[in-house]
């Protein structure tokens, strides 16, 4: 018995681009740094989608509470237009649903996103839920092995949503690299799957993952009075660099393959030197990351869910004969690294 990726369906709000962001919003605010446009200028974004329209309200100054707040109002209306996305293109109805889960980092709300949800999507009672939060930017990938599961034990269709709303996050301008470097990059979006027991596009293998504890401060994500703030070390390429040739060449090794024979790479578009440092410890061909390169040119890193767009924009734009390998990487806090081995179907 196994499980397996039948739909996919994303939701997104309005877009930004982003060289309208540096020149009507962020320049004013970092005292138009000549470094800081170059920051923005080379993440690798065109666009960005924002929840909130940063150049009608500056959230910067606003308190955590306040952020809640916004996030209580925009991210069941985006999760359900989501998730009902997957649910029509895998042909399934909610009440065919035995279990929802759901990765956020970016806001908190009791009763949860799960129960708002299963509310206004018509869940029957019965379905379980699970709520995934603070795993950041790979939260994506052991969730979803966690659906795997649970679609594999019960026979159940499950759907997988991960949503982050990181706009509402935006701190206090300062000169702080690592800050510049997060107003840069990161937006929000909603990203539904649908794991069902039956044949899917993709066949969801295994899944490996590492953590180096000695590199914990590396990537944070703190709760502070003023929203959630994001700590990235300009490091971090060079510690995944150290530890992502052995956790893929050892996953792949279990399932007697090898980094030239998978087919597509769905790797969080952290940024464009994590690009670069994966293809250059993997050995990878430049296209082999087109795909993470344009989700990131079209919507910028929107944390947990970034990864699935990838995953979608490999199934949209790559032809996949049926055994044909598919790995999935993501990245966070820990720091740690994911990865899932796929089989097309």
């Amino acid at each position: 018995m196994t499980a397996h990726i039948a739909a996919i369906g994303t939701a997104l709000p309005p877009a930004f681009e982003q060289s309208s962001l540096w020149e009507n919003h962020f320049r004013a605010l970092l005292n138009g740094s000549r470094a800081a446009g170059r920051i923005f200028a080379s993440a690798g974004v065109q666009r960005r989608h924002a929840v909130v329209n940063p150049l009608q309200l500056d959230l910067s100054e606003c308190t955590t509470g306040e952020r809640m707040r916004w996030y209580d109002a925009y991210a069941r209306p985006l999760g359900h237009k989501a998730v009902l996305s997957a649910l029509d293109s895998a042909g399934l109805d909610p009440t065919d649903i035995g279990q929802l889960t759901v990765a956020s980092c970016t806001g908190y709300t009791a009763p949860g996103l799960d129960v708002q949800l299963a509310a206004s999507l018509g869940l029957a009672p019965g379905a379980q839920r699970l709520m995934v939060g603070h795993m950041g930017c790979y939260a994506a990938l052991p969730a979803m092995a966690t659906v795997a599961d649970f679609v594999t034990v019960h026979q159940q269709p499950a759907v997988l949503l991960c949503l982050e709303l990181t706009s509402l996050h935006v701190q206090p301008s300062t000169m702080d690299v690592e800050q510049i470097v997060s107003h840069a990059l990161f937006a929000d979006a909603a990203t539904a799957v649908v794991v069902t027991p039956e044949q899917g596009r993709l066949e969801v293998v295994a899944t490996a993952a590492l953590t180096d504890p000695s590199t914990a401060d590396h990537m944070t994500w703190t709760v502070t009075d003023h929203g959630f703030r994001m700590t990235l070390s300009r490091y971090v390429p060079d510690v995944l660099g150290k530890h992502v040739r052995d956790a893929v060449e050892g996953l792949l090794a279990d399932h007697g393959l090898t980094v030239p024979e998978v087919r597509a790479w769905a790797v969080h578009p952290g940024g464009p030197r994590i690009l670069d440092t994966v293809q250059h410890e993997l050995g990878l061909p430049s296209s082999a990351l087109q795909p993470s390169q344009k989700v990131l040119r079209d919507n910028g890193n929107c944390s947990s869910a970034t990864v699935l767009m990838v995953l979608d924009e490999i199934l949209g734009s790559t032809v996949l004969r049926p055994g044909d390998p598919v790995v999935a990487m993501a990245f966070g806090p820990g720091l740690t690294l994911y990865v899932t081995l796929l089989r097309a179907r």
